[in-house]
């Protein structure tokens, strides 16, 4: 029997609250407008207000994405089983990898049913989407089997959905849904931009995986060879990753000609402005990279990785260019080809921004998601 409406009730499991506000909150709202009583559990840093301003109940956990050390991990894991066992939703939304095998595991001692859990595998690294064994890829996948327990999976690309099933779990409980959705209309086509020099962005927090130190490389080879392109990087750096660049390694770089951080960007909008090129030099493997959606939807063209995720995006010739990972000299091929014709970067921004708005808009990948969240209570046949 389904369960009434006014019992529903949904707790999204993240890590940090500006990644909920950035990847999650179309869902929420969705869910929240189909019935769903929503609570929020996150480490509370600057989106409390805004997160309490949406109607949600949000609890605070003292954890981080990485760092927290053997004690840390043991604290937060019973922090989450002492929330579920006082909260008691009917489903559970864990999402991206740590909330996924953490969550699963304080469910199981909290004894909430795991026909109650949605794991969001928001992206795979490189290392668990290939074609090897190693034992590290075995014991992920025997985590991620005990984790996510019986309930439906989430995965955003065909790699990591290949990947999940190379390691043992069913492919009729995984559920293909593209990106975390971009607003289409806030992120609208925007004009060439006027500067006459050529301007390429790169937005992203500032790790070496996201490929920083690639671009800087690139566009420093061009200027060597007579180019005049500019570097804007926009985001700021993660004092919780080791893979970060730090404050002072970032002001070296902009320190150089041609190159500019912007730090933390507000509004992206702003950089697509000056930019006419959008970089992700990615070596990690994304689920789909917010960032070159948001790029697309604004029309520019995108010189990615050939990597999983930045191939969701970038169909190679027709909404920008793929490049091998580390190729500094292929990047910079790229950039010097798009940099000498301004028709094709402005036929491949207005063919990206079609693509997003035909499949990774806000609204379908919130209706997808709360169709399958009214599956799992058993209303209906799961289309919103």
């Amino acid at each position: 029997m389904a369960k009434t409406r006014s019992q529903r009730k949904l707790l999204f499991l993240v890590t940090e609250d500006w990644y909920f506000c950035s990847h999650r909150l179309p869902v929420a709202r969705a869910a929240r407008d189909a019935g769903f009583a929503v609570t929020v559990a996150t480490r509370v840093r600057a989106h409390g207000d805004l997160i309490r301003a949406e109607g949600f109940a949000l609890r605070q956990l003292c954890w981080k994405r990485r760092g927290d050390g053997l004690f840390g991990h043991l604290r937060a894991l019973a922090e989450i089983v002492r929330l579920y066992r006082r909260e008691r939703p009917d489903i559970l939304c864990h999402v991206a990898l740590k909330p996924v095998l953490f969550g699963g595991l304080a469910a199981r001692i909290a004894g909430v049913r795991l026909a109650g859990v949605v794991s969001a595998v928001m992206g795979l690294g490189i290392e668990f989407t290939g074609d090897g064994a190693g034992w590290r890829q075995r014991v992920f996948g025997w985590a991620l089997r005990f984790s996510t327990g019986c309930g439906p999976i989430i995965v955003q690309n065909q790699e990591n959905r290949a990947a999940l099933v190379n390691f043992g779990i069913d492919p009729g409980r995984i559920a293909l849904i593209a990106g975390s959705g971009v607003d289409t209309a806030h992120f609208a086509a925007l004009p060439d931009p006027p500067d006459p020099r050529l301007t390429v962005g790169l937005v992203g927090r500032m790790l070496r995986s996201k490929g920083v130190l690639d671009a800087v490389a690139g566009v420093r080879k061009l200027r060597a060879e007579g180019l005049a392109v500019e570097l804007l990087l926009a985001g700021a750096a993660d004092p919780d990753s080791r893979d970060s660049l730090s404050d002072g390694e970032l002001a070296a770089l902009a320190r150089e000609p041609g190159i500019e951080w912007l730090g933390h960007v507000a509004d992206v909008r702003t950089v697509w402005a000056r930019a006419a090129i959008a970089l992700l030099p990615s070596s990690y493997g994304e689920g789909i990279p917010k960032a070159l959606l948001e790029a697309a939807s604004c029309a520019r063209p995108i010189i990615a990785s050939d990597m999983p995720g930045c191939r969701e995006v970038v169909v190679p010739e027709e909404t920008g260019l793929l490049v091998p990972a580390h190729d500094v000299d292929a990047l910079a091929a790229a950039i010097a080809r798009l940099a000498s014709e301004p028709q094709l970067r402005r036929q491949m921004g207005e063919a990206g921004r079609q693509r997003v708005i035909r499949g990774f808009g806000e609204a379908t990948v919130a209706q997808q998601t709360v169709a399958l969240l009214r599956l799992m209570l058993g209303e209906g046949d799961g289309r919103s």
